[in-house]
C-alpha cells in the first residue's frame, strides 16, 4: 500500500512538477523562487495525500495561493524600502511607468485574480476553475469577464498616461 503511494506521488511529481514550477516562474519572476513555491505545493499535497480527491487542482491553487503571499511580501518590502529612501518619494516607481499585465493580475482582488490565474496562467477549463474554486460556472465566466474589464481599464489608463 505504502510503496504504491509513493509510485504514484512520484509518477505525478514527474508529470506536473515541471508544468507547476514553469507556472510558478511566469508569475514571480523568478527561478529559485517558483521552484521553492512548487515544491511546497508538493509538500502540502503529500501531507493530505489521501484525502485530496483532485491533486492537481490542489497543487495549483496551492501554488496560487502561495505566489499571492509572495506578492504581499514584496509589496511589504517594497513599501518599507519606499518608506527608508527619501529619494524613491520623488522618482515615479516603474511599475507606474510600466503597465504590466503581471502587477496590474497581482492587484485585482483574490476572487477575480485566482480564476485569471487559474484560466490564463495554468491553463486550466473554465469548468475545472468552477470544481477547483467551488463556484458555478457561470460564476465564473462572469469574474473573468469582470477581470478582463479591469485589466482593460488600468492598462489603458496606464497608457494614456505614459510620455
Amino acid at each position: 500500500m505504502k510503496r504504491s503511494r509513493e509510485k504514484a506521488a512520484s509518477e505525478l511529481f514527474a508529470a506536473l512538477y515541471p508544468r507547476l514550477a514553469g507556472w510558478c516562474r511566469r508569475l514571480v519572476d523568478d527561478d529559485e523562487t517558483a521552484h521553492e513555491i512548487a515544491s511546497e505545493a508538493f509538500t502540502r499535497l503529500w501531507a493530505r495525500w489521501t484525502s485530496v480527491e483532485e491533486p492537481r487542482g490542489f497543487l495549483y491553487v496551492t501554488a496560487a495561493n502561495l505566489v499571492r503571499d509572495h506578492w504581499r511580501k514584496l509589496e511589504r518590502e517594497r513599501r518599507a524600502l519606499h518608506r527608508v529612501t527619501s529619494e524613491a518619494a520623488v522618482r515615479p516607481h516603474p511599475e507606474q511607468a510600466d503597465p504590466s499585465v503581471r502587477l496590474l493580475v497581482q492587484a485585482l482582488p483574490e476572487r477575480l485574480r485566482v480564476p485569471i490565474l487559474l484560466h490564463y496562467y495554468a491553463d486550466m477549463p473554465v469548468r475545472e476553475v468552477s470544481a477547483l474554486t467551488g463556484r458555478k460556472e457561470g460564476t465564473v465566466k462572469a469574474d473573468l469577464h469582470a477581470a478582463r474589464e479591469l485589466l482593460r481599464v488600468h492598462l489603458r489608463r496606464s497608457l494614456d498616461h505614459t510620455p
